[in-house]
């Protein structure tokens, strides 16, 4: 898996914008965010205060300590000196233990601080602590309090009466309980983090277990990128998904590899953008050199400036493997209305990551396959010049030996290996004397024996490859006969490789159909005699049947003017199974 990385989110928008325009952005989005913050603690501070009011049952004002300042003061509080009180409450700034600022009988004020929310905000409130029997007994407390003796009197007979001992005690007890409730929030809340956390890691981690199990089957980078975009829809709950597959060659190779000249975009949902806004914008937001991804979330005065109004968020990696720019990987619009965040990003960034390393492999197989096919051509072409009269007769055999093998059955895969065998059939014949391959007249024993070295030859020459293990029984093989009397090694019926016994018809229908310097070809009617005497004793019954039923496009193979070799196939590395 990936290691996370920090999705980089202060980048210029892909729209370009005027400087005042984005000044203008920015104070609107912080000024956004700071009152919903400020909203957010004051929510926090009322619903802590609302608490002491249910034990108490008396309004608490809402005092800065710090500032000396009065935050809130509820209606049905007499109108006292509030900011004295807040100014003498400062000592409990950062405490944990509740305190009576003023106690001037018959009232006290408790204050009560909100410790873990707002280190210098303290709820404060007027509690009774008796009776008086004289109204003269409320001048003292209303100097002190710095309200009328009247107002506070009428205040005070509706209220409760507190002992001051007893009322710091339940104070302590409630700031307590306040304490509990929200460390057992912030342990739900921490809970349901991590349980997102881990339904985030594990729908990632299916993910790519999902990818990983379809790299074996897939056949091309793009078979793969659509089973990835419409895995990766459902995960990160994006409106639209696009991926562009940049060309790796300029033009089709010649050997008829499969490969991109020209870019290519998947997308999935509601994606908006064509092919070559998604290659400008990827060389825009320079993400090949980034290496990680980008998220963008849009405020609406950005999106509504910006080229695209209806993108309100975004996100970006590039596809890469080592140094290799394959692509360019694009998410818009959260499905939900919702924004991208770091989970989502990595999750594109680690499927980005398999599909670049695909595409590297499928690059470098595309590679090998180019040299290995510059290989063949090479020696094949060594083969030609030896013999004016054999020019393009591993070419020929190849493609009637391919077209015996359709009639046969045989997979597209498994043709690519029987062009190969029948194109390198015999490669052996390097080894052979010219003088011998270029005689008019019948062949001496010692010079045939010579000629019927060239199997093993060919066998040694191509032992060092071993992708090719197939092709080299082929080699040997071809020359062997149904019923043992062939060479090298006398092979007999089925034990012969069943790919030799389709090269050993062809090779004997192209030798007769072709002119030899000691012969001129022979008629069809002839070929078709020989090979039928021979099924069963000297070729496959099973390949004889094969051509007859396809003698018509064999017949034409060798008799076309066109002697030029057609596309070569895509060259399977592995051998088939």
């Amino acid at each position: 898996m990936n290691p996370t990385f920090e999705p980089v989110t202060n980048l210029c928008d892909y729209v370009p914008q005027t400087p005042d325009l984005a000044a203008e952005s920015e104070a609107g989005e912080g000024a956004h965010c700071e009152t919903e913050m400020e909203a957010v603690r004051l929510g926090d501070l009322a619903s802590a205060v609302a608490l002491f009011e249910r034990v108490f049952d008396v309004s608490f004002a809402l005092l800065d300590a710090e500032a000396g300042a009065c935050l809130r003061r509820p209606a049905d509080l007499p109108d006292m000196d509030w900011d004295l009180f807040a100014a003498m409450a400062r000592p409990l700034t950062g405490s944990r233990t509740p305190l009576l600022i003023v106690e001037e009988d018959p009232v006290c004020v408790l204050a009560v601080p909100l410790q873990g929310r707002a280190r210098s905000c303290v709820a404060a409130a007027p509690l009774v602590t008796r009776r008086p029997e004289s109204q003269a007994d409320w001048h003292a407390a209303a100097r002190m309090t710095g309200c009328s003796a009247a107002t506070l009197a009428e205040w005070a007979a509706r209220q409760r009466i507190w002992d001051p001992e007893a009322a710091l005690r339940v104070a302590q007890l409630a700031l307590e309980h306040d304490f509990q409730v929200r460390r057992l929030a912030d342990v739900e809340r921490e809970t349901d983090e991590l349980s997102f956390h881990l339904s985030s890691v594990y729908e990632e981690i299916s993910l790519l277990h999902r990818l990983t199990q379809n790299l074996r089957l897939s056949k091309s980078d793009m078979e793969l990128a659509r089973s990835a975009l419409d895995w990766l829809a459902e995960v990160i709950q994006a409106e639209g998904l696009g991926l562009l597959f940049l060309p790796v060659a300029e033009t089709t190779e010649e050997h008829g590899t499969v490969t991109r000249t020209k870019p290519e975009l998947l997308s999935v949902g509601r994606f908006p953008f064509s092919a070559e806004e998604v290659l400008r914008w990827g060389e825009k937001m320079r993400l090949a050199e980034l290496g990680g991804p980008i998220v963008r979330n849009l405020s609406p005065n950005e999106a509504q400036a910006s080229e695209y109004p209806h993108i309100r968020n975004w996100m970006g990696v590039a596809v890469t493997e080592g140094e290799n720019l394959f692509g360019y990987f694009l998410a818009v619009n959260h499905a939900r209305g919702g924004q991208f965040g770091t989970v989502q990003a990595n999750m594109l960034h680690s499927v980005a990551s398999i599909l670049g390393v695909h595409s590297g492999n499928i690059e470098l197989y595309r590679q090998q396959a180019e040299l290995l096919a510059g290989v063949i051509r090479a020696l094949t072409s060594a083969i030609d010049a030896k013999d004016p009269y054999t020019c393009g007769h591993s070419d020929r055999v190849a493609r009637i030996a391919v077209r015996l093998a359709q009639d046969l059955g045989y997979s597209a895969e498994a043709l690519t290996r029987v062009y190969l065998s029948g194109l390198l059939h015999d490669i052996g014949k390097i080894g052979v004397n010219d003088a011998i391959l270029q005689k008019p007249g019948k062949l001496t024993e010692q010079e045939f024996d010579q000629i019927k070295m060239h199997p093993t030859t060919g066998f040694r020459i191509l032992s060092e490859l071993r992708n090719l293990d197939d092709v080299k029984l082929v080699v040997r093989h071809h020359h062997e006969s149904w019923d043992g009397r062939g060479y090298p090694d006398g092979l007999t019926g089925e034990r012969i490789p069943p790919v030799a016994r389709i090269v050993a018809v062809a090779d004997a229908y192209d030798a007769m159909a072709s002119t030899r310097p000691y012969r001129n070809r022979m008629p069809l009617e002839k070929i078709e005699e020989i090979l039928r005497h021979g099924a069963g004793k000297q070729w496959d019954p099973a390949v004889v049947d094969a051509f007859f039923h396809a003698k018509d496009d064999i017949v034409q193979i060798t008799e076309s003017d066109e002697i030029n070799s057609p596309s070569f196939p895509a060259i399977a590395l592995r051998k088939p199974s």
